[in-house]
């Protein structure tokens, strides 16, 4: 018998231009030949799944949507098969439209400055070399369960001065919210009450001793008013700045990893000049950017000539249609790790884009060091697989790789 509480399985996809589905397996193993097909066909396609969704295929239909607010609202930022109602302060300022967004994402800018930054990375650097320590002498690891993961979990538990023990934890909330809950409600339901209570613990205990962290920092935040921020609005930021900056750089490292795994010349260059890194680190996230966002129609209109009618959600690829266009870069589906032009859109485009860009920059880029440092060499395991998280943040879920020279 059937569960009927269980969500219902997606039929394979037979035609991806007007049946796409961002989480067919297909999609997930190797989407790059799909997201060719799609761009050939149309600047914006549509499906019927996921209750109607378009997906612009080129940078400038994404940059177009991205810079509409009036047309396309970010109260849905994951397109799933259900859209219950959303909830008032989801996740402010990514979920806020004008006006309210403006003064939502200032108050979150000053903790991610470049001068923070530098404070928080000799933090990043010991976590690095801490996780390292733990796998270095086994002489094989999977990269992305030992390492990727837990270098912004870690560092992002350190701002907010939340225990990094509780790692596990924020994991399974963001498995169950950005894979899971696409298609099941009720496992994104259960993350949502479960960190909520989590947090308004955290909350409630800095009412009574303040600390110099970032939960206390959004408590003694202050609106246009002069007024203290709502707990729901603490709450909502806290919930999108631990989704937001774990799954996504957790995924952009692991897949930098593995395309250095798989690119010898890239990574004995990257040894050999690692002052090369930051300018490395821009094409990687271009070439293997890990986020795909959502808007929804609200009102009708075009995009690059294609009509877009209200009551659908819009797949705003990073990915696949902006950081892929190849009139936007030359020998778009190859990594060129000294591209000097390189105006990708990994972070978002228009108001929306990342308030932790500096942050994601940062432990990428000494994520990469400090491995290359002490891991100079290594490669994929054959006997092993590389599997891949499904849906809106895409990134390497296994990695095994082995370490040292081949014998």
């Amino acid at each position: 018998m059937t569960d009927v509480n269980q969500p219902a399985a997606h039929p394979p996809v037979t035609d991806w231009v007007h049946d796409f589905d961002h989480t067919d397996p297909q999609w997930t193993e190797d989407p790059f030949p799909i997201w060719d097909e799609l761009r050939a066909a149309s600047p914006v396609v549509h499906t019927k799944r996921f209750l109607g969704c378009y997906l612009p295929t080129t940078y400038e239909a994404v940059r177009e949507i991205a810079n509409d607010t009036e047309h396309f609202s970010s109260r849905r930022i994951i397109v799933r098969d259900v859209r219950p109602e959303v909830a008032r302060n989801a996740a402010p300022p990514i979920t806020s439209a004008p006006p309210e967004h403006k003064p939502a994402k200032q108050l979150l800018l000053p903790p991610f400055t470049p001068d923070a930054m530098k404070k928080l990375e000799p933090r990043v650097r010991a976590i690095c070399n801490e996780l390292i320590d733990e796998f270095i002498a086994d002489g094989k690891v999977d990269a992305a369960a030992r390492y990727s993961k837990y270098i912004p979990v870690r560092a992002i538990a350190h701002m907010l001065g939340i225990p990094e023990n509780d790692s596990d934890l924020f994991i399974n909330w963001i498995h169950m919210i950005l894979e899971l809950g696409i298609k099941d409600e009720s496992k994104l339901l259960q993350a949502v009450q479960e960190m909520t209570g989590y947090f308004s613990g955290h909350i409630e205990a800095r009412k009574n001793k303040p600390s110099d962290d970032l939960i206390s920092y959004l408590m003694n935040a202050r609106d246009k008013q002069g007024n203290p921020l709502e707990d729901s609005h603490v709450l909502g930021s806290l919930r999108l700045l631990l989704i937001a900056g774990i799954d996504t750089t957790w995924s952009a490292i692991g897949s930098s990893l593995w395309h250095l795994a798989k690119t010898p010349a890239d990574r004995e260059r990257l040894i050999a000049e690692p002052g090369l890194i930051p300018t490395a680190v821009e094409e990687l996230l271009r070439a293997y950017s890990p986020v795909t966002m959502a808007r929804e129609v609200v009102k009708e209109t075009t995009v690059s000539g294609c009509p877009v009618k209200p009551g659908n959600m819009v797949l705003l690829s990073f990915p696949a249609a902006a950081n892929r266009d190849p009139k936007m870069f030359p020998n778009a589906d190859k990594v060129v790790i000294d591209r000097r032009e390189n105006r990708h859109a990994a972070f978002g485009l228009g108001i929306h884009r990342c308030v932790g860009s500096n942050l994601a920059r940062m432990e990428m880029q000494v994520a990469l060091e400090e491995w290359l440092k002490r891991i100079p060499d290594f490669r994929l395991d054959p006997a092993g697989t590389v599997t891949w998280s499904q849906g809106t943040v895409r990134g390497p879920r296994q990695l095994p790789f082995l370490l040292g020279k081949a014998m």
